[in-house]
């Protein structure tokens, strides 16, 4: 690195000091923190100020002329001199000045050897481009000025210091040297005096002293001896002189008053100089004082806080500031591709960070927004992929059967590859647990080639977890659906709302409702989340829900979602899915191969049959985790090699307290007891209707955890029993002199809806007209006191369920012969449905002819 001559840091009480004529030996105890100088026969030492500096006072005309002469340690008259020339940057000398020079350029340090063994006298010339190194003649101004040596200090890394008193203004005539260091011929450049030293002189003088004087009184940081010391001052030039030297204008003003010869008008210049830096120091003092007036104790602590963190930042010892942290967002917020609303919003809080000391709680809080909004891809998304082909592989790969469900996904599907810029429909997946519905939007993601996120909301009663928190409360955030984007870094993810049934609601608010407007297509472009506080378009994420029955979700939230279903399986489907899925699985899992380990299709169909009761798969692929498990360990212990599962090894593996408790049909056909089939979250069940009298008063009693659209139903179907007692052949009497109770089994669980009606009814006419039930019949329908059987849902699931307790007839309201479609095929086959329209239909087929208790 190229050293400069330039002058050292911190030098303006060495100026005034020198310029006040304070005694060298202070002078030399300013600057006792220097280095202290070499043993060196050729080094200078401290040299007594010119015999010509010292003159009579302030004032007299022999100061002026003895200051105007050159002089190289000799008594001797020249008005023109060759002088080495020292180029100096940054600073232009005034008469007068005693300055510390760095000498570091190799020209410079040529000069220093060279010159000052015999020469303590140099020229000191400002060179008109600071950034130049090496600079020629045409580089420097024509008037500079001529210096005494006073000592020469040589530091360990190789750099002079020369301390140097200023004589006199000089002019360069010519240059007759430029290798290695220049040298020129120069003239003095003698101050043009008034030729009267009348009263404009003396006010001009009185104006600078008394300006001087202001602006000590307006720095606190000047040390107080320098009053004293101006006051000193009796010499209008020289007063000029210290002045300029030490006024904070810039160089090429400065330069200006050196090479102006007439006092008067160096004088007024000097005096607008003054004057500037006086309107500065005023209005600074006006600021502070005005500022102090509001300061409380705690602004006053933020402030010197603030002051120390300024200085750390010069020191270096601070990484990065609040300023450089507000650019780094606005970067990032620019790259993010966000409007100008949310730029907006942002620039507005990083304008508040930037008045708002680190150390306040609410600096966190507005980084942390304005880093959350920086975070958010509001311009960035995943490209989608829309070959139906893969898409159809995808779904085929990842499920089973489910015909229908794929059918309807891959038409979602279509739509979006023709109409890209279109709403999408809010799907459902509705259907009991274990089915494979988040996987299934696991696999619409994959086919679109987006990325998958999936929220549970069940259980969640807090409006928050959706809107988010507004920013006044303590660790607020945003909701759930904006942090999940956040974490994705894409703006059209596909989002599963895991269990939308199962939202609650409490004095915090309703999360249904505020899903509506997540879902629904028409409001979710300008989604306004409260802690955000700026809209975001949700209207490119493909929202799917899943539930696991109707009724749990709100009707408005219901209105807005295309609802499909996904059945349980068939115990046929359930072991192709074991085949194909859960066995391979669950044999990795247990790092086992597959020639290790395979199963029988017996096997899984004792664990299908025997030990699982569901409509979906969760329960089989425990069971058949458990029996891997123990191969697993009898393989770690060394006792078994490679190993066939059985359906004796899964009983064996598994036990007797394993197996699944369920409903099976009835052994004997029985009176007052019908089948009936009902409709639950995790799938289909069959459920009897077990109905007794004894001797009383006409009284009806209903036990068995029922709700009130059941009670309703039930005492419907006794009313309608009653009302046509006579058709039925029954003793009209027997109602009054019995009391009636119903109960449903299973006891501990709760059960609702109309669906059993038929069921009731019959049990109702098969216990008072003494005619059992048959045990292979189950039925499923509404019942009206007109007698009409009324359609119901789930036919699907209780079929299934039917199919799984062995139930060959099944008696189903006429309006629902068009849910048949939906029935697996393997149900069709051992299953007889029958429709029926009346109560008359139900029991024709449902009771028999013969005396009670016959099978």
């Amino acid at each position: 690195m190229h050293h400069c001559t330039h002058i050292q840091g911190g030098i303006g009480i060495v100026r005034l000091v020198s310029k006040l004529k304070l005694s060298l030996p202070f002078l030399h105890h300013l600057m006792s923190s220097e280095p202290q100088e070499q043993e060196n026969p050729n080094d200078l030492v401290w040299n007594k100020a010119p015999e010509n500096n010292a003159g009579p006072g302030p004032g007299s005309q022999t100061n002026r002329s003895a200051n105007a002469e050159l002089s190289t340690g000799t008594e001797r008259d020249q008005t023109n001199e060759t002088l080495a020339i020292l180029p100096v940057r940054g600073i232009v000398l005034f008469p007068g000045m005693v300055v510390p020079l760095t000498i570091g350029r190799p020209s410079a340090i040529k000069l220093v050897d060279s010159e000052l063994p015999e020469n303590k006298q140099l020229g000191l010339v400002t060179q008109r481009d600071e950034q130049l190194d090496r600079p020629g003649p045409s580089d420097l101004f024509k008037i500079g000025v001529s210096a005494q040596v006073l000592k020469l200090i040589r530091q360990p890394d190789g750099v002079i210091v020369l301390i140097v008193q200023v004589l006199t203004r000089i002019a360069l005539e010519s240059f007759v040297q430029t290798e290695p260091y220049l040298r020129a011929s120069v003239q003095v450049v003698k101050t043009i005096l008034p030729e009267r030293e009348g009263a404009e002189l003396q006010a001009s003088f009185n104006n600078l002293r008394r300006g001087a004087l202001r602006l000590l009184e307006l720095s606190p940081e000047i040390p107080d001896q320098a009053r004293a010391a101006l006051m000193g001052v009796e010499e209008p030039e020289q007063l000029t002189d210290l002045l300029a030297g030490n006024l904070g204008i810039d160089l090429p003003a400065k330069q200006q008053i050196l090479e102006e010869t007439d006092l008067l008008r160096r004088m007024r210049m000097a005096q607008e100089a003054l004057q500037r830096q006086l309107e500065i120091a005023e209005l600074q003092q006006k600021l502070r004082k005005d500022v102090e007036g509001r300061f409380s104790d705690t602004q006053r602590r933020a402030y010197l806080r603030e002051q120390v963190r300024a200085i750390q930042r010069e020191l270096g010892e601070e990484d990065a500031d609040g300023e450089e942290q507000a650019d780094q967002l606005r970067k990032k917020l620019q790259e993010s591709g966000a409007n100008e609303t949310v730029l907006a919003t942002a620039e507005k809080e990083l304008k508040r960070l930037s008045h708002i000391p680190s150390a306040s709680p609410e600096y966190s809080v507005i980084v942390s927004y304005v880093e959350m909004l920086a975070d958010l891809p509001w311009g960035k998304a995943s490209e989608d992929n829309t070959d139906l082909q893969r898409a159809q592989a995808i779904l085929d790969r990842d499920h089973y059967g489910l015909e229908k469900v794929k059918r309807r996904i891959l038409e979602f599907l279509a739509v979006r590859k023709l109409n890209p810029g279109g709403r999408s429909p809010i799907l459902c997946f509705l259907g009991p647990p274990g089915v494979g519905k988040t996987s299934l939007g696991q696999s619409i993601a994959d086919a679109l080639g987006r990325k998958f996120t999936r929220v549970s909301l069940g259980g969640i009663r807090d409006e928050a977890e959706i809107r988010g928190h507004r920013r006044t409360y303590i660790g607020a955030m945003p909701g759930r659906i904006i942090q999940e984007i956040r974490r994705l870094g894409v703006n059209n993810p596909v989002m599963m709302l895991d269990e939308v049934d199962k939202v609650g609601a409490d004095i915090r608010g309703d999360p249904a409702s505020a899903l509506l407007e997540v879902l629904d297509p028409r409001q979710n472009h300008s989604f306004v989340d409260r802690y955000l506080d700026v809209p975001f378009d949700l209207s490119h994420v493909i929202f799917i829900g899943t539930a696991n029955y109707m009724e749990g979700i709100p009707s408005p939230l219901r209105d807005r979602m295309e609802t499909i279903s996904v059945p349980g399986y068939t115990e046929l489907e359930k072991l192709n899915i074991a085949q194909r899925y859960l066995v391979p699985r669950q044999i990795e899992e247990h790092g086992l191969r597959p020639e290790q380990c395979r199963f029988d299709e017996d096997a899984i169909k004792t664990i299908i049959q025997e030990y699982t009761y569901e409509a979906g798969v969760r329960d089989l692929e425990r069971k058949i985790a458990a029996v891997c498990r123990s191969i697993a360990a009898e393989m770690a212990r060394g006792i078994q090699a490679d190993v066939t599962v059985s359906a004796s090894l899964v009983q064996g593996i598994l036990g007797n307290s394993a197996r699944s408790q369920h409903e099976q049909r009835l052994l004997h056909s029985l009176v007052g007891v019908a089948t009936g089939l009902a409709y639950t979250p995790t799938g289909g069940d069959i459920l009897f209707v077990e109905a007794t009298k004894y001797p009383g008063k006409g009284g009806f009693l209903l036990t068995g955890q029922v709700g009130d659209v059941m009670r309703e139903s039930m005492q419907a179907a006794y009313s309608l029993v009653r009302a046509r007692a006579k058709d039925l052949g029954i003793n009209s009497d027997l109602f009054a002199q019995n009391d009636v109770h119903i109960h449903v089994p299973s006891g501990a669980i709760q059960k609702d809806g109309p669906s059993a009606g038929i069921a009731m009814a019959t049990a109702l006419a098969s216990l008072f007209s003494d005619r059992p039930v048959r045990n292979d019949v189950a039925m499923t329908g509404e019942i009206t006191l007109r007698g009409v059987v009324l359609p119901i849902g789930g036919l699907k699931e209780k079929s299934l369920a039917a199919l799984r307790a062995g139930i060959a007839e099944i008696l189903i309201p006429k309006g629902n012969v068009k849910d048949l479609e939906d029935i697996p095929v393997e149900a069709k086959e051992r299953i007889n449905f029958r429709p029926v329209e009346t109560i008359d239909e139900v029991l024709a087929e449902a009771l028999k002819k013969n005396a009670a208790g016959s099978s």
